[in-house]
């Protein structure tokens, strides 16, 4: 079998022998009647669990549209449009609109990533900025103890719309919704204390009920005022294919049932081996983004496989505290321990590939020197033959695998668990 996994800009081609019985985890088939700005203009024409957009907002006010930062695949470019045809319908004025994009704990953009992440019209017409963590208002606490610390242009508005992509997450549950506003916009102090819950059970991929995560998020966005949101649910291949307007909480569940039916992969056992990309840029731009995939191919590899993680990862590992937990452990029990005594935002994802690496080794094809990833506990390779190869030989010519080419979106689940339970410690 020859399957092509994208690395980067590029893609690199693997061959797997029939004796492994590999098992390539693609999205479900589902027919789409709308996609694009089409499927857009569907959903804010059908808001679930608001009125329309139009009939929310008075002439006026103050609106805040957040958005994903450069690092997700979130094409406000397309979106934005048909959003400020609504609010100009309700009578907005251009000057009033401002397009906040959510930082987290992400670099600032380059004033050409700003303009090509908005798209031409809204760069135009509206104002397009970052979000800054430093330049934040105190608007109260969680019940969980998160302080609530927004951007001053999102706690000031009038008017906060969502915007977003829905696919899993590792600890939240799922993307989209709130996490525009927690992390997308908070402090970082607010970002590591509802991140610091991230070691609990409860915490993982395709958990939304009882996951402590997700529902600080919900709380601190609710505080913030969360008036609508608009998610997308995109293809392997970037494409919107559905979209989800209205209500923070209705939209977005409506959403994550429908990423379970496009994404969620039933597998009979788990795998000798797991090749998993996140489908190349840009979201693999670094480690940081690409542990996402890893976190998702956990649930599918044995105790004592192999986990072959694919990505560029040319920006390198991709933020401060990362890197420094990363490089400054001797091993990565290290790690596990360390996030336990003194949670950091950064670190939190140094001891996410710990806890891979408990279980598991990981081949990491990169970019990246040799050396250097030899420093990180992983094994280096520049192509994915030589990586399955190296697999093979240690575990066997009949060693099964498992193929995730779009690892960050497709979440796979062994036949015998159980979904309702759910927990981090299934798989490795």
């Amino acid at each position: 079998m020859e399957i092509e996994l994208g690395i980067g800009n590029r893609t690199q081609t693997v061959n797997i022998p029939e004796q492994n019985d590999a098992v390539v985890l693609v999205p479900n088939n589902i027919s789409y009647e709308l996609t694009g700005k089409a499927e857009v203009k569907r959903a804010l024409a059908n808001p679930i669990g608001t009125p329309l957009l139009r009939d929310i907002v008075k002439p006026g006010e103050k609106i805040a549209i957040i958005t994903s930062d450069i690092t997700r695949p979130m094409p406000t470019g397309i979106v934005m449009p048909a959003l400020l045809d609504e609010l100009y319908s309700a009578g907005a004025r251009k000057e009033d609109i401002t397009l906040v994009f959510a930082l987290g704990s992400h670099r600032t953009h380059t004033e050409a990533e700003r303009k090509k992440l908005a798209g031409d019209r809204a760069y135009r017409e509206i104002i397009c900025i970052d979000s800054d963590p430093d330049d934040c208002i105190r608007m109260g606490v969680t019940s969980r103890g998160t302080p609530v610390e927004i951007f001053r242009t999102v706690a000031e508005a009038d008017i906060k719309i969502c915007l977003g992509n829905i696919e899993y997450h590792y600890f939240a549950g799922y993307s989209g919704g709130g996490k525009a506003i927690m992390p997308g916009v908070s402090t970082r102090a607010a970002i590591q204390s509802n991140h610091s819950m991230m070691v609990r059970q409860e915490a993982c991929a395709g958990r939304l009920e009882g996951n402590p995560v997700r529902e600080d998020i919900e709380e601190a966005a609710a505080i913030c005022g969360v008036d609508y949101i608009l998610n997308v649910v995109l293809t392997e291949h970037k494409q919107i294919v559905r979209a989800f307007a209205g209500d923070m909480i209705k939209a977005h569940r409506a959403g994550c049932a429908f990423i379970d039916k496009l994404y969620q992969k039933i597998i009979p056992s788990y795998a000798d081996i797991v090749l998993v990309s996140q489908g190349g840029a840009p979201k693999d731009l670094n480690l940081y983004q690409l542990q996402k995939a890893l976190d998702n191919a956990k649930y599918a590899v044995r105790k004592g496989g192999i986990v072959i993680l694919v990505g560029s990862c040319r920006e390198g590992l991709g933020e401060k505290t990362f890197e420094k937990w990363m490089l400054g452990a001797e091993k990565p029990e290290d790690l596990i321990r360390r996030i336990k005594d003194e949670f950091k935002l950064g670190g939190h994802k140094a001891a996410a590939i710990a806890m891979v690496l408990q279980d598991a080794d990981i081949y990491l094809v990169s970019d990246l020197e040799p050396s250097f990833v030899s420093n990180i506990f992983m094994k280096p390779f520049s192509t994915v033959q030589d990586a399955l190869d190296a697999a093979i030989k240690k575990l066997g010519k009949e060693a099964k695998v498992v193929v995730m080419p779009y690892g960050g979106s497709t979440l796979p689940r062994v036949a015998t668990v159980n979904n309702s339970e759910l927990h981090c410690t299934e798989g490795v």
